[in-house]
């Protein structure tokens, strides 16, 4: 099983998001090894390709917790393994 993960945030563009989300990473151990970011006529768009290596937490808690994050700054988190994320955007 690989140690990285996708997380993917979409939604109206605000202040704090990039903090919000890259503090929750760094206090759980989660190294950004890659990242991509675009704001499109004030919609945020951004993909990171994280390591999870470190992570204390169950994999579904870190996805848990990322989940309600987006709900409490009004956009969308997900984060799934990269071997499921693949195979699901497998053309």
């Amino acid at each position: 099983m690989t140690n990285k993960a996708i997380i993917t945030v979409v939604g109206k563009d605000t202040v704090g998001i990039i903090a919000k989300v890259c503090t929750y990473l760094a206090d759980n151990n989660i190294n950004i090894l890659d990242i991509s970011q675009t704001i499109v006529q004030g919609y945020f768009n951004m993909m990171m390709i994280v390591d999870v290596a470190s992570v204390t937490k169950p994999f579904e808690a870190v996805a848990g917790d990322l989940n309600g994050l987006g709900t409490d700054i009004g956009v969308q988190i997900k984060c799934q393994r990269e071997d499921i994320f693949d195979k699901m955007h497998r053309i």
